[in-house]
């Protein structure tokens, strides 16, 4: 087993590794390095919003940190309120308080057992892999360990193409949705929001904005002007295993194939989510058979219709953004964004409207880019990755998924792969395609801590 790990990472990811590797009875003591970033709270980007009109967008028993517990978050949320079922979306707040919970017990654990464990509150560096271990820089210190974590979940958003310098300095064009909604007060001023993207954190935005502005108008611009897909109300299970769909789509790894193949099994179940849920297990599989020309076509093509079905909204989420085009408060337009500048105390739009109808302007009083996570390692300004690639350390996802590794996650650079160098969650998307929901990083983070920990 490895005897000292290092954990570069503060969020989920980082906290379900953290306390998947101190859940276990081991003959010697682990002497882990915890670097969180900023703060010692595991909540990250994804649970820290104090929102309660911000919720999960996976029922409570499917949320456990732990594979082995498949129920621990729903077993915490019963503690403070033994109403609260398991097919119940609970708030995002509240799943942060766990992770907090878990990762506090897992370090009592850690004392009581004798491990060396250190939570440094410090940004790592740099990293500098090699064949018998790695070595950890931060500031004037250097730690040498027998293996790596990098978890830092997705990268820094960057602002869009086409989005002037005079934009970004006006603070009128928001790249980072989750740090602004931190800050935003109750204002009853009336004021034309725009929204770049259509996806789930163009949805948080909404519901916390739509009730702090009650005055404000929004518009809501994306490539095809649609909402992501609500959850139905009760929880539904596959009708069969799905293995023959599964096997037809193994047998014929091209997306157009792939698509009439689920277009096929949605005509003949009782609901299309039935067919998407089916492939959850499978993905990593279906997606390592695709070339690479077949995975771009579907980033192109399909990914769009994908994220949609596959990661929706609780029923009451669509309800409430019913409720705000019925008021007449949210407008949703198909297009693309081509360019943002400042015109006098507002931002001038200019969106390409689909099928070759031009270019349609549009004046704002706050635009806040709300596309998603960013995964593209070859663009970000996020000082380790960027070290990591320009020493050659760690290879970029050639589509813009994250890191090149392998499928138990150790990283590739020049076609080779690090023995003790690790990454998990987000960064892994070019690798597993799903990577991002608690459900695949609790197994991720059981996996890797079976790795780190296996016995010479």
């Amino acid at each position: 087993m490895y005897r000292r790990v290092a954990i570069i990472g503060g969020g989920a990811a980082a906290a379900a590794l953290l306390s998947e590797l101190l859940e276990r009875q081991l003959p010697q003591p682990l002497h882990l390095d915890w670097y969180t970033g900023g703060g010692n709270s595991p909540r990250g980007v994804a649970y820290g919003t104090r929102s309660d009109k911000h919720l999960l967008n996976v029922r409570a028993a499917s949320m456990s940190m732990f594979a082995a517990r498949p129920h621990g978050f729903l077993e915490f949320a019963q503690r403070g309120d033994n109403s609260i079922a398991g097919t119940d979306f609970l708030p995002r707040r509240l799943y942060g308080d766990y992770l907090e919970t878990q990762v506090e017990r897992a370090l009592e654990r850690a004392r009581a057992a004798g491990h060396d464990v250190r939570v440094l509150p410090f940004e790592v560096d740099a990293i500098v892999p090699e064949h018998d271990g790695v070595n950890v820089i931060h500031g004037e210190d250097s730690a040498r360990v027998d293996a790596a974590v990098l978890a830092i979940g997705s990268l820094p958003p960057q602002p869009l193409s086409g989005v002037s310098d005079a934009a970004l300095d006006s603070g009128l064009y928001v790249t980072e949705p989750w740090s602004f909604l931190a800050q935003a007060k109750p204002d009853a001023r009336p004021r034309k929001v725009v929204l770049i993207g259509l996806g789930l954190t163009a949805v948080d935005v909404l519901l916390e904005l739509s009730a702090l502005w009650p005055n404000a108008t929004f518009e809501a611009i994306s490539r095809h002007g649609l909402l992501p897909e609500p959850h139905l109300q009760h929880a539904s299970a596959p009708a069969d295993d799905s293995s023959e769909l599964i096997e037809a789509m193994r047998d014929e790894p091209y997306i157009r194939t792939w698509i009439r193949l689920l277009r096929e099994a949605v005509a003949q179940s009782a609901d299309w989510r039935t067919v998407v849920d089916s492939l959850r297990p499978h993905t990593p599989s279906l997606w390592a058979l695709l070339p690479e020309a077949e995975r771009s076509r579907f980033l192109r093509h399909a990914r769009w219709a994908w994220e949609r079905v596959r990661h929706r909204m609780p029923p009451q989420v669509m309800a409430a953004m019913k409720a705000l085009e019925e008021a007449d408060r949210l407008h949703r337009r198909r297009g693309r964004l081509q360019a943002v500048d400042v015109a006098g105390d507002k931002l001038h739009l200019d969106i390409r409207r689909p099928h070759g109808k031009g270019i349609e302007t549009m004046d704002a009083d706050l635009v806040i880019q709300t596309v998603g996570l960013n995964t593209d390692v070859r663009r970000t300004h996020h000082p380790l990755i960027r070290q990591l690639s320009t020493n050659g350390h760690a290879t970029a996802d050639s589509l813009g998924l994250g890191i090149t590794a392998s499928a138990e996650g150790r990283v590739k650079h020049d076609e080779q792969t690090w023995p003790h160098f690790y990454v998990i969650g987000t960064l892994l998307r070019g690798t597993l395609w799903e990577s991002t929901a608690m459900p695949e990083i609790r197994q991720q983070a059981r996996n890797l801590a079976d790795r780190l920990l296996k016995s010479e």
